[in-house]
């Protein structure tokens, strides 16, 4: 996407745009709605198994329907939308009006995520959790199949990525049928929404989906905020930001949010049963798994910054500018990756025992805290300060929810941390150490006419900068297999 289309202000129209069904998205499917039906559903699944198919199919059927109103009100009301979201386009009519184009192109897509999301969490607690991971590789190959081959048949080319979402959509929701189908629970869908409606169970997902959806909502809304406040920054900025989003989510998706998913059912799990020996133990794991994983990647993440961006970004229509900016970006996010992380396996905690209040209000704390982060950081740091504002809001974020679950008993340090948060740390400073020397000695820049070199020196790096974190753990008698592993399950103390 980068090389194709660079990072100007018909970019920033497709960034705008997609970031509107996305809003949703966390609302209607993998956020509040995800938070509010798994831990319910795992509830069924324990005590009422008959009943398990019957709230699948009443679920789902609500879901479409409300779902198919809300994606013709957001195409017909895309103007609006956009203006919301990103009224600093409207200084160019045309950027403006691509984005508009584009919204009403992709608002569909928050029908088809909405469902993948559904399916997903019934995968997730049936341990199925390969086939949901995967698929949103799926929605990835449809944007890099759209850039190379579609943009000819576009005008402006820029819409070949929204045909790229649809197709994307269709293809995570179709991936996800046989396994469903494997396990009986492919979710039927009904023309009747007012008697699922009716449904009591039903009724508990969407009463415990209204605090969640304010919670997810006070994030969405962070990010509305920072994308009117980039709409008026430099051309590009709003692009430079997703950009180096994509830089930061990737290590954030594979910790933070895979850890995420595999805890949740776990933790309704143990909630279930009454072991609180076990929940905390799930918790404590979590923790671990964060320290282990997330730090080096934050730390990389933030050494690296340019040599990534380059490697990933640097080509075609990417400017050299692009690249500086993009960069600065990357830095800034990196600051936040622990927290960003750790909020992805504390929050769990207080979504399977069905409390979604308390991440709220933190949330909202948060929230605030950021944007008066934002009136300090942007003056100086432009697109970065936005980024920035958020990374120091995650740490914030994250130290509040692992307070409120330590204050209500559900997490227990187990022993051994601080001789385990030290071990971390030494291996931490001898990697940062390597690749602090190698990144400076290279001109990123001028390396563009070389590709194939600067993408091995990269790799190199990254590579040699695992290989010494690696070695350093090991040296200091800590064996990552161990802390891997899953802990357990443990019988509750009144189990005869």
């Amino acid at each position: 996407m980068a090389a194709t289309f660079g990072a100007g202000p018909l970019t920033d129209a497709f960034f705008v745009a997609f970031r509107l069904p996305n809003l949703l998205r966390r609302l209607f499917a993998e956020g509040a709605f995800t938070q509010a039906f798994v831990p319910i559903l795992a509830e069924t699944k324990a005590n009422d198994p008959a009943r398990t198919k019957a709230i699948v199919d009443a679920v789902a059927t609500l879901l479409f329907w409300t779902l198919l109103l809300v994606s013709i009100a957001g195409a017909v009301a895309a103007p609006q939308l956009v203006y919301l979201v990103a009224s600093g386009l409207r200084a160019d009519s045309t950027t403006f009006a691509v984005a508009v184009s584009l919204t009403r192109w992709m608002f569909p897509y928050v029908l088809l995520i909405s469902l993948v999301a559904l399916c997903a969490g019934i995968l997730n607690l049936w341990g199925r959790f390969a086939v949901p991971a995967f698929a949103p590789v799926l929605l990835n190959l449809s944007f890099i199949m759209a850039a190379l081959f579609l943009t000819d048949y576009f005008e402006p080319p820029i819409h070949a990525l929204a045909a790229g979402v649809l197709v994307g959509g269709i293809a995570q929701l179709a991936w996800q049928v046989p396994a469903l189908l494997k396990i009986g629970m492919l979710p039927r869908i009904g023309w009747a929404p007012h008697r699922a409606l009716a449904d009591p169970i039903v009724g508990r997902v969407l009463r415990n989906m209204g605090p969640a959806v304010v919670g997810v909502s006070v994030a969405q809304f962070s990010l509305i905020i920072n994308t009117q406040i980039a709409s008026y920054l430099a051309p590009g900025s709003v692009s430079w930001i997703s950009f180096g989003d994509r830089l930061m989510e990737f290590p954030t998706a594979i910790l933070g949010i895979a850890m995420g998913t595999v805890l949740l059912p776990s933790l309704s799990q143990a909630h279930a049963a009454g072991n609180t020996a076990q929940y905390s133990a799930l918790l404590d794991w979590g923790l671990r798994l964060c320290l282990l994983l997330a730090a080096p990647a934050m730390v990389g993440l933030a050494l690296l910054a340019e040599p990534l961006t380059a490697l990933m970004f640097h080509y075609g229509a990417f400017s050299d500018h692009d690249l500086a900016m993009t960069a600065r970006t990357v830095t800034a996010y990196s600051v936040g990756l622990f927290g960003l992380v750790a909020v992805k396996i504390l929050a769990p905690g207080f979504y399977a025992k069905q409390d979604v209040r308390t991440p709220v209000k933190i949330a909202v704390s948060v929230l605030a805290a950021t944007q008066l982060l934002n009136l300090l950081l942007v003056p100086w740091f432009a697109h970065a300060g936005l980024a920035l504002a958020i990374s120091l809001g995650a740490w914030l974020n994250s130290a509040w929810l692992l307070i409120g679950l330590r204050r209500r008993g559900l997490y227990v340090a187990s022993p051994g941390w601080r001789v385990y948060a030290t071990k971390v740390a030494a291996a931490l400073a001898a990697m940062a150490a390597l690749l602090w020397f190698c990144t400076g000695r290279f001109d990123w820049v001028l390396m563009q006419a070389q590709p194939l070199a600067r993408a091995g020196l990269v790799l190199a790096m990254v590579a040699g900068g695992g290989i010494v974190y690696l070695l350093a753990l090991l040296a200091l008698g800590l064996r990552p297999r161990a802390v891997l592993r899953q802990p357990a399950m443990r019988q509750p103390p009144d189990h005869p």
